[in-house]
């Protein structure tokens, strides 16, 4: 079987400096709040480009407590909207719910699967407080349009860094640099991924730095003071031991994704398969490899029956989740089509070239 990312082999590209790491934290007897944070925490800020990093327990948190952080600033009151792309996974918009924020869907541009800047403007009310991009799939959302429409209409611009650790803007600044504040996710199977949950917040504002850390430190400036009704949602010293070990491959390890992708897109060979444009090899570190196909469910399971494995991101658009069922009548055409049509091929800094070649041909031959 090929797996659509085989974490094992993934881990073993750098397991001996991951069990040294893992072994100093054990050893030094302090795992919470310590070196290994503090040096997780400069390494990234640096390398994404910013002044401030604050680790967090996990990329879903590290959203909430960038707009609790600025409710609790004064920058955004209750019932204030933000607008996010309609096709996102699911935390980009709960982050917004959960701080009694308002979400304004955007529909993504079909031909890169991102939001779509001409949409934005005409979402904006005086109730806008916030465009809240997503880099999904590992690909870059950011457009100097963007950027404008924020300054000129005074809007925060956060971004969602989930899935695109490493990624540039233009070849220049990373993602993660490019707003106000971005939250970034180290779920296991991320380009940057931790042994467990974790998660950050980057910034180049030391007032919101300050209170994201307050925050989720239980709302604890100093200790057995709390400023907040906070959270306890910090990141963990193995957790970050082991970030910086992988931080320090991450740039490799997305060429190596690139390696894949131009593959795959230099040699699947189907009109039935719609493959992803990439104008810029720098906007995209391939958190994944999204492909469209109106006869998606039979073509994963004819990969599956061949032994290839395959995800869906995701099969149920924001709008139509249980969850939101006061949106269940939204209608998102673009959005949807994606959620109806996507399939995630295998995409991992281990998958092999006859792995690769295997994918290849048996897309190749399905009719």
């Amino acid at each position: 079987m090929i797996l659509y990312s085989d974490l094992k082999q993934i881990t073993a590209l750098h397991a001996d400096e991951i069990h040294e790491a893992v072994d100093r934290v054990v050893d030094s007897g302090w795992y919470l709040q310590g070196v290994e944070n503090k040096r997780f925490e400069q390494e990234y800020a640096d390398y994404i480009g910013t002044k401030y990093c604050v680790g967090v327990a996990n990329g879903l948190d590290a959203l909430i407590w960038i707009l609790r952080a600025y409710l609790e600033m004064g920058v955004m009151q209750k019932g204030d909207e933000v607008i996010v792309p309609a096709n996102t996974y699911i935390a980009s918009i709960l982050a917004i719910t959960e701080n009694g924020l308002t979400p304004v869907l955007v529909e993504p541009d079909i031909e890169t699967l991102e939001i779509d800047d001409r949409l934005i403007e005409e979402a904006i009310t005086p109730r806008t407080k916030a465009v809240m991009i997503v880099h999904l799939y590992g690909r870059c959302a950011y457009t100097d349009k963007i950027g404008d429409i924020c300054r000129n209409h005074g809007l925060k611009l956060i971004e969602d860094n989930a899935q695109a650790h490493g990624c540039r803007f233009n070849s220049g600044k990373r993602t993660g640099s490019l707003g106000d504040a971005a939250g970034h996710s180290f779920y296991p199977g991320k380009n940057l991924g931790a042994f467990g949950d974790g998660g950050a917040v980057t910034t180049d504002d030391e007032e919101l730095a300050k209170v994201v850390r307050t925050l989720a430190n239980y709302g604890s400036s100093k200790k057995y003071v709390f400023d907040y009704c906070g959270r306890n949602s910090r990141l963990d010293e193995i957790q970050a031991a082991i970030l910086s070990v992988k931080l320090k491959h991450l740039d490799e390890d997305n060429e190596l994704r690139r390696q894949v992708a131009r593959y795959y897109l230099e040699h699947i060979d189907n009109p039935a398969i719609l493959l992803p444009q990439v104008p810029d090899w720098n906007a995209n570190v391939f958190h994944i490899f999204p492909v469209l196909c109106e006869r998606r469910d039979e073509l994963q399971q004819y990969l599956k029956d061949n032994g290839v494995q395959t995800l869906i991101h995701y099969p149920i658009p924001p709008h139509k989740q249980k969850c939101y069922a006061d949106w269940n009548g939204w209608s998102f055409p673009v959005s949807e089509r994606i959620h109806r049509e996507e399939l995630s091929l295998p995409m991992s800094p281990a998958l092999t070239r006859g792995e690769v070649n295997t994918v290849v041909d048996l897309l190749n031959q399905w009719k």
